[in-house]
This record gives structure tokens, sequence and C-alpha cells, in this order.
């Protein structure tokens, strides 16, 4: 598959009729080549399609994540090169716990219609900058626009209006003023907001010792979802999630409240999810909800936009306490 496809292949043809609703680079490249991405090698993002689009009918938060992290264990594998063999092993996984679940069941055949898309956009902004369950809105809506413009076959009415509801179900945490000194850079900078939202995750995996990897892991899923958002061309989206991020930052500066839960810390390890033997050594039943597959997806993401060794070394000696 040439490059140009992998990376920022979210327009379509003039033709499709996308262009003319959101403008010739609404997807963040000018009109030109593009079409469906081969469906056998897009397995792992339909059905996250079918699971974030039927996730509000079940258990919208839990089977939401799972939706997500299929769409995010296809490009954790496609981005960065995995190996055909922890790409068996990684669809294995899924196979073994959620594949065949009612959760990612087909939907009935439909008329598929991408220059719909802009609903998830407007349900995303739709929530006014607040803070809702960790940002999750914002991670599932990027997860679930450039899964559909990956495969705009996916994106039938049924599914974009599952996918809106999923969205407008996430509800208000922790939702107060945030700290005014709190100012990250636009989300059109890729590196300087990437730089920013990996400081900050860094700062939390120190700060949260003894309560898991919920807070920093987020930091990177939320932060992510907002650069990537932008870099499809979709900046007014990501902005409208600013102050809403915004209050995440200030949440995860304050360190650990009273009623966090605690949690185990990590074993020291020097596997890592981009590497076969992370993978091979996982268990059959190790998927929690499917953080497994959106941190470490969000992480190499991030760096992709990201050149300070400096950085990339203080995350090594604590990349464990995450993956």
């Amino acid at each position: 598959m040439k490059e140009t496809l992998k990376r920022r292949e979210f327009t379509w043809l003039a033709s499709s009729g996308v262009c003319g609703v959101f403008g010739a680079s609404a997807f963040g490249a000018e009109p030109g080549e593009l079409r469906e991405q081969d469906p056998a090698e897009m397995r792992l993002v339909l059905l996250g399609l079918n699971a974030l689009a039927r996730a509000h009918e079940l258990s919208y938060f839990a089977d939401g994540h799972r939706g997500a992290s299929l769409i995010s264990a296809h490009l954790l594998c496609d981005e960065n090169q995995l190996a055909p063999e922890a790409r068996a092993r990684i669809e294995s996984l899924f196979d073994a716990n959620w594949a065949k679940a009612p959760l990612c069941q087909p939907f009935p055949e439909s008329d598929p219609d991408p220059a719909e898309l802009g609903k998830i956009g407007e349900a995303l902004a739709a929530g006014r900058g607040q803070l809702r369950e960790v940002g999750h809105n914002a991670i599932f809506a990027m997860l679930a626009l450039k899964g559909f413009r990956m495969l705009p076959s996916a994106a039938t009415p049924e599914r974009i209006e599952g996918v809106c509801k999923l969205i407008r179900d996430i509800k208000p945490w922790r939702d107060e003023a945030p700290d005014p000194e709190i100012d990250p850079p636009a989300f059109t900078d890729a590196a300087a907001a990437s730089r920013f939202v990996l400081h900050e995750a860094s700062a939390a995996v120190d700060r949260f010792k003894g309560f898991g990897q919920g807070f920093s892991g987020h930091m990177l899923t939320f932060g992510q979802a907002l650069v990537e958002l932008a870099a499809m061309g979709d900046a007014e989206w990501a902005e409208s999630c600013r102050l809403a991020f915004r209050k995440y930052v200030t949440v995860t500066r304050k360190g650990p409240q009273p009623d966090d839960r605690r949690i185990a810390d990590h074993g020291p390890s020097a596997l890592r999810p981009n590497g076969t033997e992370y993978w091979q050594k996982r268990g059959e039943k190790t998927l929690g909800i499917g953080h497994v597959f959106k941190y470490p997806y969000s992480y190499y993401d991030l760096f992709r936009h990201v050149d300070d060794p400096a950085l990339k070394a203080e995350w090594e000696a604590k990349a464990d306490q995450l993956f």
C-alpha cells in the first residue's frame, strides 16, 4: 500500500460529495487519489465500527472502549509496521474475546452515506467544553471518523447515528473550571501539541504511582485524539474540546484525590507493544476493556510528531508503567 494512502487518506474523490460538504482540504489532504482500502485488511476496523455504533445499546462505556480498541489495534499494527506474527496474535486475542460477540456482529445491509460523517463532529462539539468521562467523547469520535474514512463503505446512516448516540451518552466527570495558566498549543501544531501531551502524561505517570495507568494513559489518548482530529482537517471539532482538555490537565496536575482507587503498579519489563514478543506473552484473557491497544497506539502516534531524544529517553525509562 502506498504510504500516501496509509496516512491522511481521509478525503474521498470529489464525486463522493463529501468535499462539497466539508471543503476541499477538510480531511487534511488536497483532493486527489483516494479509494477504499482493501476490506480484507480492514477486518478489525469494521468490527470496531460495528462495536462503536452498537455500544449505546449495551454497556456504552465499556463496549465503546472495546470498539475503540479494535480500531486502535489496526492502526497500531499498520502505522508501526508490526511483524505478521504480532498482527496474527492480536487478531487471535480479539477472536478469543470480542470479535464473535453480539457487540461486533454485522449491521443490516444499507447504502453508505459518508457525507453524513459531519454529524459525528457535531455531536462532539455539542459537548460545549464539558469534561466528559476523561474525554472519551473525543477519543471515540476521532477513532470512528478515522475508521469510516478508511472504510467508507461502512459509513451507513445506522452506524453513524449509533456512534452519535454513543458520544452523546458520555457523561460529565470532574467538570470544574480549569487552571487559567493551562494553555496547550493549537492542536493544528502537531509537534508542539504532541510534545505538550507527552510531557503531561509523563508527569502523570510519576504523580499517580500506585493508582494505575488511567490518568496518564487517558492523557495520551485524549490529547492524541485532538491532535489527530486536527491533522485530519477537523481542527474546529478538535478545538471545540480545548476547554475540556484544559480541565483534564488540571485534574491530572492535582494528583490523586481521596476517592481515587489504588491499583498496583506494573512490574518492570523491557517488552514493548511494537514488538512481537509483547503480544505472544500476553494471556488470552488479559485485554481488560482495551487500553492495552489504545494507550500504545496514541503513544507511538504522538511520538511520530516529536523528535526529542531526551523526552523519548524519559519515557523509555518508565514506559513499562503504561504498557
